[in-house]
């Protein structure tokens, strides 16, 4: 198996590189089927040392459900901030909220920040204390078209968002 890595550090990887060389390509002459095979083998050597170890997927259903999820929300987004942009520009309430995270790793933590600026009327600005110990706090700093109750939500992204991804990952 260490022999299989050393060759093929990203199986899945260098599979996806090949067929995406093929279909750019759109050939499967012997020279593209060759310098494919050489690319989806060389790329994952030079870059393979640059790689971050992410966290694997605990729960793939839970991701399939976060994602139809998370369009859902982006639709029902849409029509609310439709309905705040035609309506009276006195009516908005933009503010900017600090959201506490229990998430720890960056691959989530960019995933919920992903999802909150996907959401229409909410845009993630950064991630405070970035590069921090496990043990000190982080927050996602978010602007908000329109805040009602900032603890309603907060409570609503750590509810919605980060649970499912803490299950995810």
């Amino acid at each position: 198996m260490n022999s299989l890595k050393k060759w093929w550090p990203t199986p899945v990887r260098s599979l996806f590189l090949f067929l995406v060389w093929l279909l750019l390509n759109n050939s499967v002459e012997f020279f593209h089927l060759f310098f494919g095979l050489v690319l989806a083998w060389l790329i994952p050597q030079l870059i393979h040392k640059f790689r971050l170890i992410q966290p694997g997927m605990k729960n793939p259903g839970a991701a399939l459900r976060y994602g139809f999820m998370v369009l859902w929300d982006i639709v029902v987004a849409n029509m609310q901030v439709v309905k705040l942009v035609l309506g009276p520009n006195k009516r908005l309430r933009p503010a900017f909220i600090k959201i506490p995270l229990d998430l720890t790793d960056n691959l989530s933590i960019t995933i919920l920040a992903s999802t909150v600026s996907l959401t229409p009327g909410t845009v993630s600005a950064e991630v405070l204390a970035l590069n921090v110990g496990v043990d000190e706090p982080r927050y996602l700093l978010v602007h908000v078209l329109d805040l009602a109750d900032e603890a309603e939500l907060i409570q609503q992204v750590k509810q919605r968002y980060e649970a499912p991804l803490k299950e995810i990952f």
